[in-house]
């Protein structure tokens, strides 16, 4: 039914600097092609502080929560498109759903205030929780989920998780983000990049240029998906050069993720 109006769809897409998903084109909630980004495309993260939706970049990612259908209609008419950030491997005891998950589920802390790692493992519990937030993710209409805290078996959890409990969590959250028709990035866990690059639309970094880590999220740049790279303690100069040699999105942030930000010069 909608053949005619495939191809004036596809240009205006590449227009914006995104691509749709090869695998799965048709998946999306309103009927629509899913957003895929592509390597290189600018973007905004600001988690923290008073939205500043004055930055001329394609792309913004921002609190899911915090944020209404107001801001998100309003950034789309800007021609943004909009990430929910969601924690999808931690519970955040500020968030208006946190009663809902038994302490059972609850593992240490993960070094943010208010914040204690999930037993991912437990999906009879948490697959309905996240199903939810993804709903409310949809229902503001942003285009794509940044899940959070997605590599808890790499860390003290306070649980006996496992690449294999890991893998198999994150394709639940990616595979539940597209049937809401949401692109989904991973964000982090790189060693299991090779086995994820398939069933994420993009992946989201943190400090890989000062962990000497960035060349692992080529397979997502070689499958023509965006890393969204942000660096916090590093200069400009010493990650930007290899960002453009690798087709990485990176800015450099502060940790309380406002609106400040410095791009990598042209």
């Amino acid at each position: 039914m909608r053949r005619p109006l495939l191809l004036t769809a596809l240009l205006a897409l590449l227009l914006a600097g995104c691509t749709t998903a090869p695998d799965d084109p048709d998946d999306r909630a309103g009927g629509g092609p899913r957003w895929q980004p592509r390597p290189g495309t600018a973007w905004q993260w600001q988690l923290r502080g008073r939205l500043d939706t004055s930055v001329d970049v394609p792309v913004y990612d921002i609190d899911g929560f915090d944020h209404s259908r107001a801001t998100v209609d309003a950034l789309h008419r800007d021609g943004r498109k909009v990430i929910c950030y969601l924690s999808t491997g931690a519970s955040e005891d500020w968030r208006p759903d946190a009663g809902k998950f038994p302490r059972s589920v609850l593992g240490r802390g993960n070094g943010w205030e208010g914040e204690r790692w999930l037993d991912i493992r437990r999906t009879d519990v948490l697959e309905p929780l996240m199903a939810a937030r993804l709903d409310m993710c949809r229902d503001k209409g942003f285009d794509a989920v940044e899940p959070d805290n997605m590599d808890g078996y790499r860390n003290r959890t306070g649980f006996p998780l496992t690449a294999r409990d890991q893998l198999r969590y994150n394709r639940l959250i990616a595979e539940l983000a597209h049937e809401r028709g949401l692109a989904v990035g991973l964000k982090n866990d790189l060693d299991q990049i090779p086995e994820l690059v398939g069933d994420f639309d993009f992946a989201v970094n943190e400090q890989c240029a000062q962990y000497g880590e960035c060349a692992a999220l080529t397979p997502f740049v070689e499958a023509g998906k965006a890393v969204f790279h942000a660096e916090y303690e590093l200069p400009t100069g010493r990650f930007c050069a290899e960002s453009r040699r690798l087709g990485l999105s990176s800015l450099l942030k502060k940790y309380e993720l406002g609106a400040w930000r410095r791009t990598c010069p042209a």
